[in-house]
This record gives C-alpha cells, structure tokens and sequence, in this order.
C-alpha cells in the first residue's frame, strides 16, 4: 500500500483535500546533487545504470516532497533497443548518425525483446521502489510513437521536423510501419515496467503539436491510443500531447486516467475540451518559475482555482528548465502543499 496516495486517488477522480503535484524532469538538471552526478558520468550511463538512475529518481523527492517520483530514462531508450543508434551530444542533444529514411531502413528496424534490452530500466525501477519504500507512486513514462518517430527520421532534435513530415507525407506505408514496431515495442515495454513496479505511466507526445489536427490523428493519436488501450488495465495511464489542446476531446474519450496540458490552453478551455470529466494535468508554464517565489505561491493558487481540485493533478505545462532556482521550486511544491480550498 501506499502511505501517500493523493496521486493515485486524483487519477481516479476521487475527491481529495488539495490536489498531489510533481513536476516533468523533476529529476534532473537543476539540483545540484544532480549535476554531482552528471559531473562523473556520461548521460546514457547515468539511464543503465540502476543505481544511479534510482538515485537520481528519489533526488528532487528528498529535497521538495512531491507526490509521485518519475522515473529517471530517457524516451530515446526505446530506438536504442530497436538497435538504432543514439548518442547524446553535450551542448547538442540527441543525435542518431543512421536516420530512418527509406522502406529498407524502415525494415532493418527490430522490434527487441524489451525483457533483454532495456533490462536496465527494470533494474533501475525496483532499486527506486526500495528507496522510495511505497511513501509515494512511481511514475514510469515512454514518448509517444510519432514524437520516437521524429527523433528517428530528423536524427537530431529540430524546430519543426521537417524531414520527419515529409517522411510520413511522401513515404506513408514506411512511416506507419515504422510507427506500429515503436507501438509495439513502446507497449511491451510499458507493461514490463508496470510489472516491475511502476504505479503509474505517462506517454509523452513533444511534437504532437508539429502536426496539423488530421495528421495528428494518423500519425500521433491512433498510436498512442493503442497504448492506452493495451496498458489501461494494468495502471492509470496520463497521455501528455504538447501544443495538441485541438485534440483534448478525442484524447478525453480515449481511456486515458488523465491528460496532460501546456500553459498555451487555460484550465476553463481544458475543462471544456474534455467535457469536464477526466483528471487533468498541469500546466504551469515552466519560465514562470523565474519569478519570484510570492509571485509564483500567488499564481500556483489561482491555477487551482481555476482547474478546481478534483479531477487535478499540478504540474508544469513541460520540463523544468535547467537554470531554475531551488526557492523558486520549493515555493511551487509548497503552494500546493498549503492549498485550501
């Protein structure tokens, strides 16, 4: 049992006294023990490695105590066990030297056994879950197939994903097997890591908002739906689309526990797509973690107020950034603490 469940509780839409918060990349860049860490080893080290992957999980938990720790990977873990090649570039980001860009390319691509490749993060789950020793849910999470897909065809991070576009608008038999070996591959992983201990999954589409509303449907929304679908019955499953507030009423029907939402929707038009009931989350724009800590306390609470605390998960709109200030942080986990209906 979990002795803190408000997390858990707010997935199922239960009524809570205040509503549970954590933040994306909560674990990460702007701890300092983080970047002790970072200092000695590479980045795919630190995700291999179940000891420093738990670590670095139960960091930001120790430090501000959230309501669910998000497990410390990466969405690229997933084409690494495809066998395609990942590197993690300092000052660069992802970058994959052998793009996806023909039918032989396409069918080059394995789909792995998930229990051999990405054994690791297993590994890395059941370390976390003795730290964590069942005080809060972990959160394990994996990229949505389309935003796998663009990292896959554009071989580096990019604006718009130009290059994956006209991929899948040029080449659209190839883009869709490609995109059902990321399903399939993303779903088996998914189920491992909720058997390994995981209470909770989050599919995150980042660039399902490069996609116009119908191509997002055939190339982002039909994919994830199979994973909701596959994994609905094992644990609670949050999708996040990124710019995809168009989709908010299809994603609302979908089976999903919850559904993520950038600072770009505000919560009465979030509340609207989706008909007011399914559990939401966010979506505190990340930059506005710069101001001041009163500012921020002032701006927590009325973002509760207008998503209600029900049906409400807070959190921010995307990733903490990497220059943020420890107060500055606290002050947002503290916001929500001390919220009062």
């Amino acid at each position: 049992m979990i002795k803190n469940d408000l997390f858990l509780r707010a997935l199922k839409g239960e009524t809570v006294e205040r509503p549970p918060v954590w933040m994306m990349r909560q674990a990460g860049r702007y701890l300092p023990e983080f970047m002790e860490i970072k200092a000695k080893y590479d980045f795919f080290t630190r995700c291999q490695t179940p000891e420093l992957a738990s670590e670095i999980t139960v960091q930001p938990i120790r430090r501000y105590g959230m309501d669910a720790a998000i497990l410390f990977s990466d969405i690229l873990v997933i084409p690494q066990a495809m066998n395609i090649e990942v590197q993690m570039k300092p000052n660069f980001g992802p970058y994959l030297p052998n793009p996806i860009r023909t039918q032989q390319d396409v069918d080059n691509v394995i789909v792995p056994d998930v229990t051999e490749a990405l054994d690791y993060v297993y590994q890395a789950i059941k370390a976390t879950k003795e730290k964590l020793n069942d005080e809060i849910p972990l959160i394990g999470f994996a990229g949505s197939p389309w935003t796998i897909l663009c990292y896959c065809v554009q071989g580096q991070g990019s604006k718009n994903f130009d290059k994956a576009k006209k991929f899948c608008f040029t080449n659209p038999v190839a883009a869709h097997q490609m995109l059902q070996k990321i399903t399939d591959t993303t779903i088996a992983y998914l189920k491992e890591k909720v058997k390994a201990g995981c209470n909770a999954v989050q599919v995150f589409d980042s660039w399902g908002g490069m996609l116009a509303p119908d191509d997002y449907q055939e190339f982002s929304w039909q994919y994830i739906q199979q994973i909701i679908d596959a994994l609905k019955d094992d644990a609670p499953v949050i999708a996040f689309g990124k710019g995809c507030w168009f989709a908010l009423d299809v994603m609302a029907k979908s089976g999903a526990s919850a559904l993520g939402v950038d600072w770009t929707c505000s919560p009465r038009n979030a509340r609207y797509l989706t008909g007011n009931n399914i559990t939401l989350q966010g979506n505190f724009d990340p930059t506005r973690l710069y101001s001041s800590p009163e500012k921020i306390k002032t701006m927590v609470t009325d973002m509760i107020n207008q998503f209600g605390k029900d049906k409400y998960i807070v959190n921010l709109g995307h990733g903490i950034l990497p220059d943020i200030p420890l107060e500055n942080a606290q002050a947002f986990i503290d916001a929500v603490k001390n919220y009062k209906a």
